[in-house]
């Protein structure tokens, strides 16, 4: 890519990003248009190949964009936390934050890794092993396993916590825009949410 594009006024970076992400996230990688893309961000196709030399270009930076995403997520981490539903919980927070400006942000990853392109299938593939990796080593650095109960199987419940915190996140997308304000009032939804996975899942404690 041409690093002019860093020059753009920040939200017409965002609209190119979000225009090209939700084409690639909905059509994609053979069928993606750039047409449309240049359509929805309010831009030229001479102006969108002059920062990206074409659309396998475009779609590689897209990676290294959402891989930058989600080093953010993890930064964001609290390595002190050793309580898994409150480690995701900052998680979940972190990705909401990035998705007020870009939405598309996480289904894109998902569409790149199921994208079945010859073109960009292995390499697309590798990235995003990659940032899966150096994700989940992060997600349970001193994590307090001992917190479940014996009877529960860990790897499923960690599963049915993350269907909950993608519905979640679903639900909640129309919101984000002004997640400054509504921010309190998601953390509460979140919480009454977890505190019912808690008590299936964790032991008793003195409060309960």
């Amino acid at each position: 890519m041409n690093d002019a594009f860093y020059n753009l006024a920040y939200t017409k970076q965002e609209r190119i990003i979000n225009a090209a992400m939700k084409e690639f996230v909905d059509n994609g990688f053979v069928k993606a248009s750039t047409n449309n893309i240049v359509r929805h961000a309010g831009i030229s196709k001479g102006s969108l190949f002059y920062y990206f030399q074409n659309k396998k270009d475009l779609y590689f930076f897209l990676i290294e964009h959402t891989r930058k995403d989600v080093k953010r997520v993890f930064d964001a981490i609290d390595y002190e936390e050793t309580d898994l539903f409150k480690r995701l919980t900052q998680i979940s927070f972190a990705k909401l934050d990035i998705q007020k400006n870009y939405p598309e942000s996480f289904d894109f990853l998902t569409s790149v890794f199921t994208e079945t392109s010859a073109e960009v299938k292995d390499e697309g593939h590798k990235k995003i092993e990659q940032i899966q990796k150096e994700g989940f080593e992060k997600l349970y650095i001193n994590i307090d396993w001992s917190l479940f109960r014996p009877e529960i199987d860990v790897n499923r419940a960690v599963e049915i916590l993350n269907w909950t915190m993608m519905g979640f996140a679903e639900k909640n997308r129309s919101r984000m825009k002004t997640f400054e304000n509504v921010g309190p009032e998601l953390m509460a939804d979140w919480e009454a949410y977890a505190q019912i996975l808690k008590t299936s899942f964790y032991h008793k404690t003195d409060e309960e």
